[in-house]
C-alpha cells in the first residue's frame, strides 16, 4: 500500500492538550502518524472533553488549490451480474470510451476520456479499472444539467456529477469529527443500543438524549424499506446486552464492545444458530427479519448468491427465523408455520400465518418451506426446543455473548494490525466482475462513520461529512482507511454512512448529516455512557 498523502499529524494532535491548532498542514508537523489524507490542506482543530477519558476533536479542512466543478459523465451500458438486468456503470472499456467520444463529436459536443485505475484495496486487481467519458466543467449545477440535456439528445445516458467526489483530485472542504474513549480514564460504559425496539428507528442524537450518553455515533447497516423487510432491523450481525438480535451477512467486519466497552476490538465475524429437538435440529438462518428476505445476502441457501452483497435483497424458499424479546413489533404474517416459546424454550402455541408479538422473556420461531415442515413436526406444545447460537471471528475464535457484550457490524475492514487492509470485494461492497456495482459506494467520496482501536486500547469513533459541495465532500474507503491509520488505529472498520452518518455530544448533533430530511433515524447506535 502507498503511504498516506495526508499531512497533518494525527496521534500527536489526539494527545495534545491545546484546544485549537490552526495553520498550513505542512507547518510544524509533529512526528508520528499522519491524520488527514488531503494534500496541501489547511486544517483547524478544536477539542472538547465532555467527561474525563472522553475527548472530541473537530477538524475543519480546506484545500485552496482544489478546483472541483460540475461536469457531465456519460454512463456506460452494463448488465447486473446477479440479476442479468440492464443497468448503467460509471466506467466502460477503452472501445466503448472511444466510440462514445466519437458519437459526441458527431453531435458537436467535445468530450474527454479519463483513465481510472483500480483502487489500492487488498482484494482488487491492479492496473486500469475502466474509462470515464466526461463533458465540460461548470461552476453551476444548472449549467451542467443543460449540457446533460444535449448529451441525452445525442442518444447517450448522462449523469451530472461533482468532481470533488473523485478520488483522483482533492476536495475543497472537509469536516471531520473524532471521538476518543480511553478505558483507562473513562469511568463508564460503551454499548451497542437499538433504542426501544430492534424493529424501529431513532436518530442518533435522540437516542443519545434518551440514554444520557456523552458521545454517540450511528451504528450498522439496517433496513430502510418495507420491500426489503422490517424497517430498522439490522441487515448484518448485531448483539445488544449479550443477546444476538441479527445474523451476520457473510464474514463481515464488526465492532465488538466487550465488558461494556472496557475492551473493544474490530474483527470479521460470522454467526451460526440452530434449534434442536432432541437429536433433530434445523439451522436458524435469520434473527428478527422477514422469513425469505435476506438483506445484504451472505447467508447459506440465499439466492441468487450466498456471498454478501451490499444493498441487495436475496431470497430463500426454506428459511427459519428466530424473533427475540428485543424485536418489539408485530410479527410478520404470511405462509408458513409459527411456534411461540416461553422464557425456558418450551412451546406454548403452534400455528400458521404468523402475526402476534413476542412474549415477554420468550421467543418466536417462524419457518417457510422445509423449515415450516420441520417446525410442524417438532414444535409440540409443552416440548422444549433448544436454540444454540455461536459467533466466531475469522480465525475461528468464539466471541462470548455475555450480558456485557455489544456488537454492531457493517464493513468493510479498513485497517488490520496497523496496515491498510480494505477487503471491499470480499465483504461484498464492490465486484471486480461488475463495474455497475459498488463504484460510487466504495471509490467515490461519501459521508462515512468509522470506528477503530489504537495500540493503547482506546476506542476511536469518527464521522466525515459529505455530499455537500463546498462544505464537506466526504471520503473514499481508501481515504477513510488512511484517516483511521493516521489517527493511530491499529484495527478499524467502516460503519453505516451516507445519510446515516451522525455524531452527538451530550445529546446534541455536532456534524451535518447529508440526508435530505435532516438527521436520519437509524437502526442502532454506539453510545458512550457515563458511570
Amino acid at each position: 500500500m502507498a503511504r498516506s498523502r495526508w499531512v497533518v499529524a494525527g496521534m500527536a494532535l489526539l494527545t495534545a492538550s491545546a484546544t485549537a491548532v490552526a495553520g498550513p498542514a505542512t507547518a510544524a508537523t509533529p512526528s508520528g502518524a499522519n491524520a488527514l489524507p488531503w494534500k496541501s490542506a489547511t486544517v483547524t482543530w478544536t477539542s472538547t472533553s465532555p467527561v474525563p477519558g472522553v475527548e472530541v476533536r473537530t477538524a475543519s479542512v480546506s484545500v485552496p488549490q482544489a478546483r472541483p466543478m460540475w461536469t457531465v459523465t456519460v454512463q456506460a451500458p452494463a448488465v447486473n451480474r446477479l440479476t442479468g438486468a440492464a443497468t448503467w456503470a460509471e466506467l466502460g472499456d477503452a472501445q466503448w470510451a472511444a466510440k462514445t467520444v466519437a458519437q459526441l463529436a458527431a453531435a458537436g459536443i467535445d468530450a474527454r476520456t479519463e483513465q481510472v485505475p483500480w483502487p489500492a484495496f487488498s482484494d482488487t486487481p491492479h492496473g486500469t479499472e475502466g474509462y470515464r467519458v466526461r463533458v465540460g466543467g461548470f461552476a453551476a449545477q444548472a449549467d451542467a444539467q443543460k449540457q446533460a440535456t444535449a448529451v441525452t439528445s445525442a442518444g447517450l445516458h448522462p449523469a451530472v456529477e461533482w468532481t470533488g467526489y473523485d478520488v483522483d483530485q482533492a476536495p475543497d472542504r472537509e469536516s471531520v469529527h473524532v471521538g476518543i474513549v480511553d478505558p483507562k480514564r473513562f469511568h463508564g460504559s460503551v454499548v451497542a443500543d437499538h433504542g426501544a425496539a430492534v424493529a424501529g428507528r431513532v436518530t442518533t442524537s435522540a437516542q443519545a438524549r434518551a440514554a444520557g450518553s456523552v458521545l454517540a455515533v450511528n451504528g450498522g447497516f439496517f433496513i430502510t424499506s418495507d420491500a426489503d423487510g422490517v424497517q430498522g432491523t439490522q441487515s448484518g450481525l448485531a448483539a445488544y446486552g449479550g443477546t444476538l438480535d441479527a445474523q451476520s451477512a457473510g464474514n463481515r467486519a464488526a465492532l465488538i464492545l466487550q465488558n461494556n466497552g472496557n475492551r473493544s476490538r474490530v474483527a470479521n465475524l460470522v454467526s451460526r444458530a440452530s434449534v434442536r429437538d432432541g437429536a433433530a435440529s434445523y439451522a436458524v438462518n435469520g434473527i428478527n427479519r422477514v422469513p425469505g428476505k435476506i438483506r445484504d445476502c451472505g447467508r447459506p441457501g440465499a439466492s441468487p448468491t450466498e456471498l454478501p452483497r451490499q444493498d441487495f435483497t436475496c431470497t430463500s424458499a426454506d428459511d427459519l427465523v428466530l424473533f427475540t424479546p428485543h424485536y418489539g413489533a408485530n410479527l410478520p404474517t404470511g405462509a408458513g408455520a409459527q411456534a411461540v416459546l416461553d422464557h425456558g424454550g418450551r412451546v406454548v402455541s403452534v400455528g400458521t400465518g404468523g402475526g402476534g408479538t413476542v412474549p415477554a422473556g420468550g421467543s418466536v420461531l417462524q419457518g417457510i418451506g422445509t423449515a415450516a415442515t420441520w417446525l410442524k413436526a417438532h414444535a409440540v406444545v409443552g416440548r422444549r426446543l433448544i436454540v444454540d447460537e455461536r459467533v466466531r471471528d475469522s480465525s475461528g475464535k468464539a466471541v462470548p455473548l455475555t450480558g456485557k457484550t455489544g456488537i454492531v457490524s457493517a464493513g468493510p475492514i479498513l485497517v488490520r494490525d496497523g496496515r491498510l487492509a480494505i477487503d471491499a470485494a470480499t465483504e461484498g461492497f464492490m465486484d471486480p466482475a461488475d463495474l455497475s456495482f459498488g463504484y460510487a459506494w466504495a471509490e467515490q467520496r461519501q459521508p462515512r462513520t468509522l470506528a477503530g482501536t489504537d495500540a493503547r486500547g482506546r476506542l476511536i469513533l469518527v464521522t466525515v461529512d459529505g455530499r455537500a459541495p463546498g462544505v464537506s465532500e466526504g471520503a473514499t474507503l481508501q481515504e477513510a482507511a488512511e484517516l483511521m491509520r493516521g489517527l493511530g488505529a491499529v484495527n478499524a472498520l467502516n460503519l453505516d454512512g451516507g445519510g446515516s452518518t451522525a455524531m452527538a455530544v451530550n445529546g446534541t448533533l455536532v456534524n451535518k448529516p447529508s440526508d435530505a430530511t435532516g438527521e436520519r433515524p437509524v437502526g442502532d447506535t454506539v453510545q458512550v455512557l457515563p458511570q
